[in-house]
């Protein structure tokens, strides 16, 4: 089981992701003969309080995506009214120095500008794959895949 095991940044436990088309997708533009886009390379902020994952909006556009649906996020900042935020269908690989672990085809959300050191939220549907540990103490963290 590959483990990273990372200091804390000032804005919290961040990772490495690299977000590519989905697999399905992947699959039909090789096909079609029409080139694959190369994954965006982001950070991202574990958050356990995010029950998906979320990317600021316009870091996909290199990947051309079309949105396939849209959901309703509460956040703390959108109070009782849900904001509607876009969904894409996308590969996520956790980066890690010798292996990652990948999610060949997931929905993810758009959502506003989150950080300047950080361009994603990696959410529960990611991290209830893996064991997070969280060392704030030591200010450090784990996380195994």
């Amino acid at each position: 089981m590959p483990i990273l095991n990372l200091r804390m940044s000032a804005d919290g436990p961040l990772v490495d992701l690299a977000i590519g088309v989905s697999f399905p997708r992947e699959r039909a533009l090789r096909l079609a003969n029409q080139a694959v886009p190369n994954p965006v390379q982001l950070r991202a902020l574990i958050d356990t309080g995010a029950s998906c994952t979320c990317i600021e909006a316009g870091a996909l556009a290199p990947l051309g995506l079309s949105p396939t649906g849209v959901i309703p996020i509460t956040t703390p900042s959108s109070g009782l009214s849900p904001a509607i935020c876009s969904q894409y269908d996308v590969s996520i690989t956790i980066v890690h120095p010798t292996v990652g672990m990948g999610f060949p085809a997931i929905p993810i959300v758009e959502c506003q500008s989150l950080s300047s050191s950080f361009q994603a939220l990696l959410g529960r549907d990611l991290l209830q794959h893996c064991l997070f540990v969280y060392d704030g103490h030591a200010q450090q963290f784990s996380l195994a895949f």
